[in-house]
């Protein structure tokens, strides 16, 4: 199994995740591709020391861009919603 730093690799800090996290006690993280949800639980439970309740996750598709010298497609990233329990909270800033 890899290792907790592994799995999380940041916490995002975006305006509707700040929404959730002050409202519904829900964070977002973005995770390795490669992460199963089961392994998602087990890292954020052990990083951060609080009670997983549920976990959503999403697989955000790399969009082409364009640049000066041509397009470039930007990588694929997962992301993963999750809700703990009432009781716990996580100190993000």
């Amino acid at each position: 199994m890899p290792q907790a730093t592994d799995v999380i690799k940041r916490p995002l800090i975006t305006e509707k995740a700040t929404w959730e996290s002050e409202s519904r006690n829900r964070y977002s993280f973005q995770v390795d591709m490669r992460a199963r949800k089961p392994q998602i639980k087990t890292a954020v439970e052990e990083l951060y020391k609080v009670r997983v309740v549920r976990i959503s996750t999403q697989v955000r598709k790399g969009r082409y861009v364009r640049t000066r010298y041509g397009t470039r497609k930007a990588p694929s990233w997962k992301r993963a919603t999750v809700e703990l329990h009432p009781d716990d909270r996580i100190e993000l800033f």
